[in-house]
């Protein structure tokens, strides 16, 4: 029992009329992992049982399908190219494979003799698109050990994943409940779910130990889905037929210790800046005037209070705000110092004068807009270019401007080569 590939002409409306089965795929979802085929149209077998397929019957097959053609339980014919295809009961196999490799022909080998039932015929779709929004969460935080933070983080994330159904056979005999003639991933995906979650939190630490910063992670999704690809996929190829496709983290959050510390490093660097540390020192001190205006024993007292705390710390915060005025002075120096060794460090052929007497550099004065004149080069005999009175390569003097360089090497005066009769150009 077989199939073959059926012309167009068989499958015009006239088919309607005979009473062979025309099989199409049930509803198929964007999660619908199985279905089975079943018969539609005027053409309905009312003479065999549900389980009979008759001879010359059409299977229809679509874009991203794989069509397997059971008999006594056993696969023996399939194809993951669309179109009619017609059984026949006296042919081999034919095996349209499509896109799908060779490693589809071997499991087809060892998976055909697996049959039960000597008189069931079925028809089932597996399918090949992209299996999209399967989502997941983590239970417990996962550790992150972050290099710029110096610490060990914990988090937890949420989002979705898909995956690709690669070697249809494997995946029908190895993930599919027997007796099942609908299934939708989330019917079969608790065992999955479990793996990916392990092979998840093996992917982030992976993240971890090569250096990506955790408020990095959400925005590395297809990174993740790489790391994913090298923990899980070979396992998942092998033993299921099925890959990974893509990961997307919907949102990373961390537990409050990890949150604590990531905001007391922030805060930390943010005064390590000294206009930061300067601002929130005035700060501090207009909040503590304003605070003591609004004191409730009356404002003398909270001014008496602010100016007795002024006085047993006011040296404390003045020496504050010098050594913060002295920082960012040199920091302003050092930052005048690159400017300057910058500027230092471009040629001369760099920095040209102006008419306006302004020194600038690039191809406009910065100071009145004029743009850059045009060098005056000339080509010396030897082949160099130079500017100035003598070439800078032979030391030759520039020649008089009634002269010019002819392109067999000879130095002319008029409109032609007195070497080689050229015109001048």
């Amino acid at each position: 029992m077989g199939i073959i590939r059926a012309l167009k002409e068989t499958v015009s409306g006239s088919l309607a009329d005979q009473w062979l089965e025309v099989i199409e795929p049930e509803n198929m979802g964007g999660q619908t992992v199985m279905t089975r085929g079943i018969c539609t149209g005027k053409g309905a077998n009312k003479k065999g049982g549900r389980d009979v397929i008759s001879n010359g019957s059409v299977i229809h097959v679509y874009e991203g399908q794989f069509m397997m053609l059971l008999d006594g339980g056993k696969i023996v014919d399939y194809s993951a190219e669309p179109g009619y295809f017609t059984v026949d009961n006296s042919s081999m196999p034919s095996m349209f494979s499509g896109q799908l490799d060779d490693a589809l022909q071997n499991s087809f080998d060892r998976f055909r003799y697996g049959g039960a039932t000597p008189t069931a015929q079925k028809v089932y779709y597996i399918n090949l698109q992209e299996i999209k929004g399967i989502r997941f969460g983590t239970r417990n935080p996962i550790n992150y050990f972050d290099n710029f933070y110096n610490a060990e983080l914990f988090l937890r994330t949420h989002g979705t994943y898909s995956i690709r159904i690669t070697d249809p056979i494997k995946f029908y005999v190895e993930a599919i409940p027997k007796n099942q003639e609908q299934v939708e991933i989330g019917d079969i995906n608790e065992q999955y779910l479990y793996e990916f979650l392990d092979a998840l939190q093996s992917s982030i630490n992976q993240m971890s130990a090569d250096g990506v910063r955790i408020s990095y992670v959400t925005s590395k999704s297809r990174e993740l889905s790489k790391y994913m690809a090298d923990t899980l996929d070979e396992d998942w190829k092998q033993n299921r037929g099925m890959e990974i496709q893509a990961v997307a983290i919907a949102s990373v959050s961390y537990d409050e210790e990890s949150q604590k510390l990531i905001t007391m490093r922030n805060q930390g660097a943010m005064l390590g800046d000294p206009s930061v540390r300067e601002g929130y020192v005035q700060g501090a001190f207009a909040r503590g005037m304003e605070a003591a205006g609004s004191n409730k024993g009356g404002s003398t007292v909270g001014f008496m209070g602010m100016n007795m705390g002024a006085q047993m710390g006011g040296s404390m915060v003045a020496n504050m705000s010098a050594a913060n005025m002295q920082q960012m002075q040199m920091n302003r120096e050092a930052q005048a110092a690159v400017e300057k060794q910058s500027r230092s460090s471009q040629t001369k052929e760099d920095v040209w004068m102006c008419s306006c007497g302004h020194e600038s550099t690039g191809k406009f004065c910065s100071e009145c807009g004029k743009p850059r004149p045009e060098k005056d080069t000339w080509m010396c005999v030897c082949g160099h270019e130079s500017t100035g009175k003598f070439c800078s390569e032979c030391g030759r003097p520039r020649p008089e401007k009634d002269t010019w360089m002819c392109s067999c090497g000879h130095e002319s005066t008029g409109k032609f080569c007195s070497q080689c009769g050229k015109p001048r150009p």
